[in-house]
């Protein structure tokens, strides 16, 4: 096409056409300022992803770390947990493993005929519904509570087994008043991270060996929501464990209910 253009009316000499380069344009400087501004904010998105992947690998290194040293800590305890038995055997004696200190409860009964202390305790205990579980430390007191609830619960000493597969498949976080899915350890570090635990295995930590940080780490832990026991319940439900029921305080046992519920 011709850069030229001819007026055949006027008989005017031809105009020629020029294309103007992108100086020339005339860009609104309200225009200009708002692509400044999203070239700012992407370059800004993409240095904060480079940064968070950065940190991501740098945290999965730490609790890689963190797992072995957990791995070999459980496998120790067991190891000289097997090495006094023996020694106790040899010697003729029994062997008294160290008290309990953790207890896992979980409610079976609902509030049918309930007085107000035990309804009340087991609010403070937040076991809220049938088949609602929580981890809880072996004090005087929670001994008492757990007296005055016994016909509502059944309880025991969780294993490492059982903590794990409880946290990991059904647990939840507490987080402004929501309940929040595990899902990430990004959700463990943002509301634990100051007490050092930052992960799943930290929270699974803290627990088994009752920490310094148990109560912070079992608060934010949402009770756990379990199922009916596969198979169901005893026949006698509401009578003691020992009497055949399956109430009250059933020691190693409640790892086999758990997994029944879990």
């Amino acid at each position: 096409m011709s850069r030229y253009s001819y007026n055949s009316r006027t008989g005017a000499l031809p105009i020629p056409r020029t294309v103007p380069t992108n100086d020339q344009i005339l860009v609104p400087e309200s225009l200009l300022k708002k692509r400044k501004s999203q070239e700012k904010a992407r370059a800004e998105r993409t240095a904060a992803i480079q940064k968070k992947k950065a940190a991501n690998k740098e945290n999965r290194k730490v609790i890689f770390k963190r797992a072995e040293k957990y791995v070999k800590e459980y496998r120790d305890a067991e190891r000289e947990k097997i090495r006094l038995a023996r020694v106790a055997k040899k010697e003729d004696s029994a062997y008294i493993p160290a008290e309990a200190k953790l207890i896992f409860v979980v409610r079976i009964k609902g509030i049918n005929k309930m007085p107000p202390k035990p309804r009340k305790t087991l609010q403070l205990l937040r076991l809220l519904q049938i088949n609602n579980g929580v981890f809880i430390r072996v004090t005087k007191a929670t001994t008492e509570m757990l007296k005055i609830v016994e016909p509502w619960v059944a309880y025991g000493y969780p294993n490492l087994k059982s903590i794990k597969e409880l946290i990991y498949k059904r647990g939840y976080g507490k987080i402004d008043k929501q309940r929040i899915a595990l899902t990430d350890n990004a959700v463990i570090e943002e509301n634990l991270g100051k007490y050092g635990i930052v992960c799943m295995e930290d929270l699974v930590h803290e627990i088994y060996t009752v920490g310094p940080n148990f109560k912070q780490a079992s608060n934010f832990l949402w009770p756990f929501k379990l199922s009916n026991p596969t198979g169901g319940f005893r026949t006698r439900k509401f009578k003691h464990f020992i009497e055949g029921g399956d109430l009250g305080n059933r020691e190693e046992h409640i790892n086999a209910l758990i997994r029944q519920m879990n």
